[in-house]
């Protein structure tokens, strides 16, 4: 099961996103799942760093697919919307396939 964790502040500014796991809706190269989430994750790192040039924290571990997004909190502002776009994104792929996904908040 892929597991994603979205980074929220205290006053409930999200921030970023944790994404692991596997999915297992299919085998590796084959899940739509696991496709959808990264292709909407890298959409989001790609957009907030290379269109609206914010600095953020994006780790992304080749081998277990592990993908990590944090801006900082004086970006929280110019980064709302396609975190909220994200993050309503997400949770329709965990509607879809509750087997599959599961979405969180985590406060940092």
């Amino acid at each position: 099961m892929t597991t994603v964790s979205l980074l929220t502040l205290a006053g409930g500014d999200l921030v970023g996103f944790r994404i692991s796991g596997h999915s297992g809706f299919a085998e590796s190269g084959s899940d739509i799942v696991c496709a959808s989430i990264s292709s909407a994750a890298y959409l989001v790192a790609n957009t907030i760093t290379d269109v609206i040039k914010v600095a953020a924290e994006v780790d992304v571990d080749e081998s277990t697919g592990a993908m990590l997004l944090r801006v900082f909190q004086k970006d929280a502002v110019a980064c709302r919307d396609i975190l909220q776009g994200f993050k309503l994104h997400m949770l329709g792929l965990e509607e879809q396939f509750p087997e599959n996904i599961i979405v969180n908040n985590t406060e940092v």
